[in-house]
């Protein structure tokens, strides 16, 4: 049995050291929210400024949206004098963005009904509305006749597609009853 006298007079520090060490934890703990709650007060609160809607929406440029329109969703844009690369059933088109991909336009009921006649090749100024494509979109164009199986299969590639309250046309080959076009 070995021989403890020499540890006779000596306290146990083990329990006294871990209740220090919580101590010093919760104080630290104590002194980062204090930190936390220092620095949200310190943000600068941002003001949301409304864009306008119509003509008067706020003019991007193509390469803004071109490789990711998330920035944009939910906001109304206006993109000016961009070529249509092809037509999408009678619901829209797709204009040809500066880096060769495609993007979206959906024209709205009233625009459809306007009769505006959209081809291949022309210039075209689109205003409206940046979404993100999911599967009931698809569905209703689908139902509504608008699009066939095939420009399904196709508009199922778009991420995002501008819903177009306004169209303008500018010219191209055969800018005449060419909306229906396929």
């Amino acid at each position: 049995m070995p021989d403890n006298s020499s540890r006779s007079g000596a306290v146990d520090m083990g329990m006294l050291l871990m209740i220090v060490a919580f101590v010093v934890i919760g104080g630290f703990m104590y002194w980062l929210n204090g930190q936390a709650a220092a620095e949200r007060a310190l943000r600068v609160v941002e003001e949301v400024v409304e864009e306008p809607v119509g003509p008067d929406s706020r003019t991007i440029a193509a390469e803004e949206i071109q490789m990711d329109a998330t920035p944009f969703e939910g906001q109304e844009i206006r993109l000016e004098g961009i070529n249509v690369a092809s037509l999408l059933g009678t619901q829209g088109f797709w204009l040809e963005m500066p880096n060769g991909n495609p993007f979206l336009v959906s024209m709205s009921a009233e625009v459809m009904a306007s009769g505006v006649a959209v081809s291949q090749g022309s210039a075209a100024t689109v205003a409206g509305t940046i979404k993100a494509m999911d599967e009931v979109t698809l569905v209703a164009w689908s139902s509504a006749g608008t699009i066939s199986d095939n420009d399904r299969i196709v508009a199922e590639f778009a991420t995002h597609f501008l819903d177009a309250t306004e169209v303008e046309i500018e010219g191209g080959a055969d800018a005449e009853g060419a909306a229906g076009a396929n």
